[in-house]
């Protein structure tokens, strides 16, 4: 069972697959801090000095400073300047994703099927021009 069980660990999709989760894994995470700590910033500054990960609606009634605050005296929120950020780390994400599969397609696109050149003769069997009318070997009219 452990033999098995390594030649199945051993395949190649197996160890593409949990390369590929990885690599998503830390590719996620600096999505992540680009979209927090570099495109919301400029983004909260234009739209009027807006810090996006303090937005939130308080549904207790009382009002807390920040999300950190509330979450800490155990307010329910709904944290919706949070909300955007992963929205959009999503697309960037999903973007990116888009853009390498649609890279990898490219490349693996297949040439196009060159039509046959000859046809076979139904008398003889040769292989004669897909144009002609008689073949060349038997003479047969192939009209």
């Amino acid at each position: 069972m452990l033999k098995e069980f390594k030649e199945f660990i051993m395949r190649g999709n197996v160890l593409d697959l949990a390369v590929g989760i990885i690599i998503g894994g830390a590719f996620g995470k600096i999505v992540s801090s680009f979209v927090a700590d570099i495109l919301m910033p400029p983004l909260g500054l234009i739209m009027g000095k807006v810090s996006f990960p303090d937005l939130f609606i308080n549904l207790s009634g009382t009002h807390y400073p920040s999300v950190a605050a509330a979450k800490a005296a155990g307010a329910l929120t709904i944290n919706y300047g949070i909300f955007i950020n992963t929205v959009i780390d999503f697309l960037i994400v999903s973007t990116a994703i888009y853009f390498l599969v649609a890279q990898v397609n490219f490349l693996n696109k297949k040439p196009a099927e060159v039509p046959p050149a000859t046809k076979e003769c139904p008398f003889c069997i040769s292989a004669i021009p897909i144009k002609a009318v008689r073949c060349p070997h038997c003479t047969s009219n192939l009209e």
